[in-house]
């Protein structure tokens, strides 16, 4: 689960608008709205990437897709762990039983 936001989105949004529209150095609208001038960098960046304008990062709907695959990657990971250790159990049951020898063999 990811950590709890510490800006709202409508003062992100805000921050991000006015960067772009009015080419003021990040740092300066930051201290402005109250931010902590590398959350706007970083907010600015993937905006810019959202709206394919870099392509250094990914975009969100990336990101989220990437995200999607991991967790399904992981999942069939453990589903075949599991289905590996019921084919050797499963090997073991089928397995014919002979009875060792009492006596050694000469």
């Amino acid at each position: 689960m990811p950590a709890p936001r510490k800006y709202p989105d409508g003062l992100r949004e805000r921050a991000i608008r006015e960067v772009r529209t009015t080419g003021r150095p990040v740092a300066h609208v930051a201290k402005d709205l109250g931010i902590h001038k590398e959350a706007l960098r970083g907010w600015v960046r993937q905006a810019e990437a959202d709206a394919g304008e870099r392509e250094d990062r990914l975009s969100t709907a990336e990101l989220d897709k990437l995200q999607q695959l991991r967790k399904e990657n992981a999942q069939l990971r453990r589903a075949n762990e599991i289905l590996k250790a019921a084919g050797v159990f499963a090997q073991e049951i089928d397995r014919p039983r002979t009875r060792p020898s009492r006596w050694p063999s000469r």
